[in-house]
Parts: structure tokens; sequence; C-alpha cells
């Protein structure tokens, strides 16, 4: 006959479920922080020069979120990224500052491979209502820009005139051509401005403002030099690199 558990061994069985249930839950939250991403963006109050300088009085109280997660291979150097945004009731202001090595710069045509070069990158959805359909800003560190409107699941883009696309006003601290690519570390800024206008005759745009949210994301790449990387600011859930995936975007807010 089976002798039956005493008060003591019941006590520590429940303590060791106890402790299985919260490490699970604890395990859990921090995944889900993680692949959480939430920017809040401020309102501009003075006057902006575009100037790609990470340092003036505007930039010094924004908040800078860094882009850090890896999608592929981990390169040997690992770029340190980081990027701020603000608007006005015209334009999105963006600003990156990133410290790069292997920096290679060729492509200065408009919507050109732009992100086979040091490139940084601004995908957002400005429709509250439909996050499956996105723009995508790419400028490599020459100041060469692409822009594209996208539509998820259909796969249907639309690629941005190039008279539009020079609407957006560019600042970059990296001469238009690096070639050959810097060997060594480099810190290197870009800064722009994104008239909300452009957005309008391709998407409804839930203008920005207080209370406002659209999807977004951030990259840094660099597909063919040295130190190749794809890195992402909300974190994406594939093994091999694409950042076309809005369901992975982030939460942008205007204050």
């Amino acid at each position: 006959m089976l002798s039956k558990r005493s008060d003591n061994e019941k006590i520590w069985e429940y303590a060791i479920l106890l402790m299985i249930a919260f490490a699970s839950y604890s395990c859990n939250t921090q995944l889900a922080m993680k692949e959480t991403s939430v920017y809040e963006i401020h309102n501009l109050t003075q006057t902006l020069q575009i100037d790609a300088n990470w340092d003036k009085p505007q930039w010094q109280n924004v908040k800078a979120i860094e882009i850090s997660n890896y999608m592929g291979k981990i390169p040997v150097f690992r770029p340190i990224t980081h990027v701020k945004v603000i608007y006005d009731e015209s334009n999105i202001y963006v600003i990156f500052n990133v410290k790069d090595s292997c920096v290679r710069s060729v492509t200065k045509t408009i919507n050109g491979p732009v992100w086979e070069d040091a490139c940084v990158e601004f995908f957002f959805a400005p429709d509250t209502s439909s996050p499956e359909r996105y723009f995508n800003v790419e400028i490599n560190c020459g100041g060469t820009a692409l822009m594209y409107y996208n539509i998820v699941p259909k796969k249907n883009y639309t690629i941005l005139n190039p008279d539009e696309i020079r609407k957006i006003e560019i600042a970059h601290s990296m001469p238009e051509t690096v070639d050959p690519e810097i060997p060594l570390q480099v810190n290197w800024t870009l800064e722009y401005r994104l008239p909300i206008e452009i957005l309008e005759k391709y998407s409804k745009v839930s203008r920005p403002g207080k209370g406002v949210i659209w999807k977004a994301n951030f990259y840094k790449t660099a597909g063919n030099n040295s130190n190749p990387h794809w890195i992402t600011w909300s974190h994406i859930n594939k093994k091999k690199p694409d950042f076309h995936l809005p369901e992975f975007f982030g939460t942008i807010k205007f204050q």
C-alpha cells in the first residue's frame, strides 16, 4: 500500500510549481517587451535647418532610439545606429547618427539600389486604419534616396517619381560617393525633412498630431561591402533578412 505524501512534501511540490510558473511568465513577459517597440514623437516648436548636425539645439532634448536587432548573419563589426524624429503640421523630420565601418556608397541615381550602400531606412504606414499600406524611404550615406508606396498582401508597389522625391530636403555628412570603401571606423549623420504632402498623393494620411498613431520601423543596412548587415529597430522574427514585413512594425505615437 502506498503511503500518503506528507504535508511538507505537498508544500514543496506546490512551491516548485509556483517557481516554474513564475519563470515561464517572466520569460514570456520579457520576450513580449522585446518585441513591442514604441516611440513617442514630439512636435517641433522652432525652425529647423537641415544640415545633418546631430548636436544642434532642436535635437538635444529629443529621445533617440537605437537600431540594434540583427537579421541574418551577425557582421564582424556591429554598427551603432541611433535615430530621432520630430514633426510639425507639414513635415516629418528624421536624423540618423551612425558609428559604422567599411562604409561604401556608389549609387547616385534616385530610386537606385541604395540598400547596397551604407544606408538608413524609414518604413511607415501613415494611415492608422491601414497598417498594411506603407512607404519605404531609403537613403544612402551620400544622400541618394529611394521611395516606394507598398500594399500588402497584394505585393503591389508604386515607385515615386524622382521629382517628388527631390522635395525631400536631405543633408549628409559623408561625400556623395564613397569608393573605395573606408576600412576604418567612421561616424556619419544623415538628416531630412519629409513633406507630408508627398504622401497624400498615394495614401490616406492620419495627419500627425497629439494621439495619432502610425506603424513604423527603422533600419540600417549595407548589402554590398566587406561587412554586410541588416539591422532593425522593431524586432522581425525571421531568419532571412526582409524589411518588407509590416506585421512586425513598431508603433510611433505623436505627442
